[in-house]
């Protein structure tokens, strides 16, 4: 057979191997895409040696002793204030990542709201991050829209969540949750909306704590 005559064939394969590398490629980036947009979140997280359990309900938990501190939370709020997760050391502090855009977090709005006036005067804080809102008027909408009175701090770029440890309970989606202890450490995450009942699934163990 001449070179010319192999030469189609040659082609054909490097064409269906490019579609395959463009394919992957794709699958790749949707991959990314999925992890970074609003969705029910999922069970996995960090990588290497990172301490946590996730249960079959999607909330990751760290033993007492094997937990990482959270970091500075620190900023503007939604309400034109300010506030500092630091400040709150002492109580058990719930985090809550969202945005007026996210349907789940519409979705889990009223819990938080709920939990939030049943346990405010019994040592639990909530602070909330707004991320990816286009603008903080939208943000104060989704508030008034769902009765939310705990604050949130205003994070349109999401640069606050790019301050958390990777490998440990650091949000990876919106919505994400997470319970910190007394001592500012993290020791409860999940990536997906909340009902009542999972939320204080999450935070009853953590205020529990002596």
């Amino acid at each position: 057979m001449s070179a010319a005559s192999r030469t189609p064939r040659r082609s054909h394969r490097t064409g269906r191997a490019r579609r395959r590398t463009a394919l992957t490629t794709t699958g790749v980036a949707a991959a990314a895409l999925l992890l970074s947009a609003c969705g029910s979140g999922g069970t996995t997280g960090g990588g290497g040696n990172t301490g946590f359990v996730t249960g079959k309900d999607g909330i990751a938990t760290v033993r007492k002793g094997g937990r990482t501190a959270v970091p500075d939370l620190s900023g503007p709020t939604v309400d034109g204030k300010r506030v500092d997760v630091a400040d709150h050391r002492g109580e058990v502090v719930v985090i809550n990542v969202w945005g007026s855009w996210c349907p789940p977090c519409r979705l889990e709005a009223k819990n938080f709201e709920k939990v939030h006036q049943d346990l405010k005067d019994e040592g639990v804080a909530f602070v909330g991050i707004n991320t990816r809102d286009s603008s903080v008027g939208l943000a104060r909408a989704f508030e008034k829209n769902y009765g939310v009175t705990f604050p949130s701090l205003y994070d349109p770029t999401g640069k606050l969540m790019l301050r958390f440890e990777k490998g440990t309970l650091n949000p990876q989606a919106v919505p994400s949750t997470l319970v910190v202890d007394r001592d500012g450490k993290i020791a409860a995450r999940t990536l997906q909306a909340l009902t009542e009942d999972q939320l204080r699934k999450m935070i009853d163990p953590v205020l529990a704590e002596k």
